[in-house]
């Protein structure tokens, strides 16, 4: 396989390319997946829509935390120990419970 066979094109439109704001995550699994619903809670609202959702399969999931971690490490590195507030507990409501 040449590099040119390795290499993959990816595009972006504009819409996408704003991204989305989150300062909530959810996540849930079933037996073959992972949701991951982002959230924009504002406060003094007692109701939020989930904004983006987005579905992984397992071994997905796991590279994502990898990634995720590697990139921390290397924000932090150049940027300083990320300082972590404490977690609000919310009573999160998403009406009827299923299962992929």
């Amino acid at each position: 396989m040449d590099a040119k066979e390795q290499s993959l094109n990816i595009e972006i439109d504009e819409k996408t390319a704003e991204g989305v704001y989150s300062n909530l995550a959810v996540i849930n699994h079933s037996a073959s997946e992972f949701v991951l619903d982002f959230i924009s809670v504002m406060p003094g609202t007692p109701k939020a829509k989930v904004k983006s959702r987005i579905v992984l399969t397992p071994e997905h999931a796991k590279r994502f935390v990898k990634a995720l971690e590697e990139n921390i490490a290397g924000f932090e590195k150049h940027n300083g120990t990320i300082k972590e507030q404490q977690a609000q507990n919310l009573p999160i409501n998403f009406g009827p419970v299923g299962e992929a």
